[in-house]
């Protein structure tokens, strides 16, 4: 084990070198034979190249480095073309800030029975008078720059679930073709995290519709780990375990706390009376540390 691989658990360093191809031993020329690619994209500034930076690239793309090199330049590339927003992404941003209060995303404590983080989505807590999309999705990059500090998560990675009850067909007329773009270029092409499944639960039939409209730029891998429930959570738990989600979508643990998240990443400055106040942290920076939660819901860490 070298000096990146530090707070790992054993379990999760076989788990990477079996299912990732990580190997202590060649870690770090990996890591600068990604390094050296950077020279050949001179149009993209790569703000940092950090070796535990570049390592989540590696880990996110199997150690297959041409293809970390591509992730790596993708991420940096997503963030030119989009500045606005990307300026000031923080948890004091007004508009993250408004987001991450309201629920956007939620982060539950527990971690499902492979060790993957589980965030969720209630689609219909999405007030467009109150909240624009892009900060919405601003508000779910940060929470994921957040949480891929954790080693254990680049290697175990994400599952999200997406409530769409009482969520209006007015709502979905606003999720035009070019915002779903922006998150599919986003979270799908431009972000080093692992993804094992994304799960819609009680959509309407105008979901599966915008569903269709997207899926040609959906990758292969991606279109595979998307899952559409309905209203048949026993289909949900098959794949995730009822001891690991909040009753709203049939597990044994209480209701979802919406200020859960914000409060991890606001402190102080989180209040329940949606006052804004300024703030100097920047969540970018946290160290996540994983709860007792986490550790009983998950205590093994499963193979995949």
């Amino acid at each position: 084990m070298t000096h990146l691989q530090i707070g790992l658990s054993p379990e999760t360093v076989e788990k990477a070198r079996l299912e990732l191809n990580e190997n202590p031993d060649t870690l770090h020329q990996d890591i600068q034979q990604v390094r050296d690619m950077i020279i050949t994209r001179p149009d993209i500034g790569f703000l940092r190249t950090d070796d535990a930076f570049i390592l989540r690239f590696l880990r996110a793309r199997k150690f297959n480095q041409m293809e970390a090199f591509r992730l790596l330049a993708q991420y940096f590339q997503y963030r030119q073309l989009n500045l606005d927003m990307f300026k000031n992404l923080k948890a004091d941003d007004p508009g993250v800030k408004r987001a991450l209060m309201d629920g956007f995303p939620g982060v539950l404590d527990s971690r499902d029975h492979y060790g993957r983080k589980i965030l969720i989505l209630f689609a219909a807590n999405w007030d467009q008078s109150r909240n624009s999309f892009v900060d919405i999705l601003r508000a779910i990059l940060l929470s994921l720059e957040v949480l891929i500090e954790d080693q254990e998560l680049q290697i175990n990675g994400f599952i999200l679930i997406i409530d769409w009850s009482n969520f209006s067909f007015k709502q979905a007329s606003k999720l035009t073709p070019s915002i779903l773009r922006l998150a599919i270029e986003g979270l799908q092409d431009s972000f080093p995290a692992r993804f094992g499944g994304v799960h819609f639960v009680n959509q309407p039939w105008y979901i599966h519709a915008l569903y269709t409209l997207i899926k040609p730029f959906l990758k292969d891998k991606t279109r595979k780990r998307i899952f559409l429930h309905g209203n048949n959570l026993n289909s949900l738990h098959q794949l995730i375990h009822p001891e690991c989600l909040p009753s709203e979508f049939g597990g044994t643990l209480p209701p979802y706390d919406m200020g859960t998240w914000a409060r991890t990443l606001l402190g102080p400055d989180y209040n329940d009376d949606n006052e804004y106040t300024h703030t100097s942290y920047n969540a970018i920076h946290v160290k996540y540390a994983p709860t007792n939660l986490e550790r009983d819901c998950s205590p093994k860490y499963m193979k995949r």
